[in-house]
């Protein structure tokens, strides 16, 4: 969970991991940010041994979600709107912030299910 001094006080839920129900290769969860928050992952990160992928919800209507992605050195970035979905090839980093609060289910898949196994990308090396 984030604070407000970074302005991603989020609500993480998670459903399939290691400490609840469990599987050998899935974990989703959702996460929800509370009124006035609206970045999530900042520092960004890299899932090197599974990708995930987004639906974004609960986004009011005129509001957009920008969401972060490609190498650190390299990155990219794309605009979505309420109820759309993205990958995230395990090579990209996780990131994203909104216009306004918002939700996303999220998705982890690959050869572990560890919440914690990630690189964290320092802001300072994004380009």
């Amino acid at each position: 969970m984030g604070g407000t001094d970074t302005i991603n006080h989020r609500v993480i839920n998670k459903y399939i991991h290691n400490d609840g129900i469990k599987s050998c290769q899935l974990m989703p969860g959702v996460t929800s940010f509370k009124k006035g928050s609206v970045w999530n992952t900042m520092p960004p990160h890299l899932h090197d041994r599974r990708m995930e992928s987004y639906f974004y919800f609960d986004l009011p209507e005129g509001q957009r979600i920008i969401h972060f992605m490609g190498e650190p050195q390299e990155t990219r970035h794309i605009f979505l709107n309420n109820e759309e979905a993205i990958i995230s090839p395990s090579w990209n980093i996780h990131s994203g912030m909104a216009t306004s609060s918002y939700s996303f289910i999220w998705a982890m898949a690959g050869e572990n299910v560890s919440f914690a196994d990630m690189d964290a990308v320092p802001v300072k090396s994004l380009q």
